[in-house]
């Protein structure tokens, strides 16, 4: 993220295996799995108009690895174990040249890596291991080379309010779904009609005239759907009404604005991915549901409410159990959201757990449930895919 808590990109990281760590295998053969696999397929298109940070080891960066991906989309991280040799240098400036942003993963400040700054966009420190303040020393030091600072491992608002006054430019980490807790005494009228047209949306059969009927409460909200709507590449005829919109979208459409507008209108001070990973969550519990073919009293809508509501404490910066005591859901959400409990609760866990790549709980999970790894696999990039496309509609 930016200073401004606006997302710039995404770093694309291998993981292979049950332990959730880089595998015993040669760092060249990770690198062009990941690329192949990931960064060419599913995780490439959802990358949007996002930058895609790629860890490249030593041999890559000399073979030009890089140079076959294109140069607008991709941050070339050199891998903090590359020894600062003429051959990296001279490989370094090539694709510095042909447009390529290049990154020093993990920098440790030495001597040696001078001659490269002047081909080097960006540089990272990972704050657990560079502390703040002698990362601010190096950057002053540097000042007048045009150089970006990326501060890793930012897993508070206060590491990250730290980093930002220090001078970083971008920052990467855990903060953003940390809610920082500031007691309010109740949820927002406008707020609560919100979680009402969520419920609606959530439904296998929306009723028309109940999201009409909630809307119309809100002017605000009517603004921002119907704005929405019109800037639509699906809309040929400008919308004067909610009714329209309601007619002309129908039901699949109809549902991906109101999500995205509801999530979005939560809190407008927040990083911009946690309204995407809100929306890409409630997707992903809602399709695991449909896959498990479960038997419980809740329903697919409960599902995408359990994970669409899965972070309403860092959007609203309350506790999650103050604010589900005050959302008008059924019990097994509330139950799903503040102790983990139940079905919906173990998918919950399990799309989290997904998130993060745990694979240990997420083989436990899934057997517990009777889910396949295909399933899960084709679940979450389904979700990807759907998120994405979402926000390229309505941005």
């Amino acid at each position: 993220m930016d200073r401004k808590k606006k997302t710039i990109g995404y770093e694309v990281l291998f993981r292979d295996g049950p332990n959730n760590t880089f595998p015993e295998i040669d760092p060249e053969l990770a690198t062009s799995r990941l690329l192949s696999d990931h960064f060419l397929s599913t995780h490439y298109k959802t990358l949007g108009n996002h930058l895609g940070f790629v860890n490249f080891p030593y041999k890559s960066l000399l073979n030009r690895i890089p140079t076959l991906f294109p140069s607008e989309s991709l941050v070339v991280e050199i891998l903090e174990d590359c020894e600062p040799t003429i051959q990296l240098l001279e490989a370094v400036k090539e694709m510095s040249k042909l447009g390529y942003t290049m990154a020093l993963d993990d920098f440790v400040p030495a001597p040696a890596w001078k001659p490269f700054y002047p081909y080097i966009s960006i540089i990272k420190f990972d704050i657990k291991i560079i502390s703040i303040l002698r990362a601010k020393t190096f950057m002053r030091s540097v000042k007048d080379l045009n150089l970006k600072f990326l501060a890793e491992k930012v897993e508070t608002h206060e590491e990250f309010d730290e980093a930002k006054q220090a001078g970083f430019d971008y920052f990467q980490g855990y903060f953003f779904s940390r809610p920082e807790m500031i007691q309010k005494k109740s949820l927002e009228p406008s707020f609560l009609t919100i979680v009402n047209l969520c419920k609606e949306i959530a439904k296998p059969n929306i009723n028309y005239a109940a999201i009409e009927k909630l809307v119309s409460k809100d002017v605000s909200l009517s603004y921002k759907l119907l704005t929405y709507v019109n800037s639509s590449v699906y809309v040929r005829t400008k919308i004067q009404s909610f009714k329209q919109a309601l007619v002309y979208l129908g039901e699949k459409r109809l549902r991906k604005f109101v999500s995205l507008v509801a999530i979005a209108s939560t809190e407008n001070t927040k990083p911009d991915y946690l309204y995407s990973l809100s929306i890409q969550r409630a997707r992903h519990c809602e399709l695991i549901y449909a896959k498990c073919k479960s038997n419980a009293e809740s329903d697919e809508g409960a599902a995408f409410l359990t994970g669409m509501f899965s972070l309403l404490d860092s959007l609203l910066d309350q506790p999650l159990e103050v604010l589900v005591d005050e959302m008008p859901i059924e019990e097994s959400v509330k139950d799903a959201l503040v102790n983990g409990e139940g079905f919906l609760g173990s998918i919950l866990t399990l799309s989290i757990a997904y998130e993060k790549a745990e694979w240990n709980k997420i083989n436990e999970i899934a057997s517990s449930i009777n889910l396949s790894e295909a399933d899960l696999t084709e679940s979450y990039q389904e979700a990807l895919v759907w998120t994405t496309e979402l926000l390229s509609v309505v941005s």
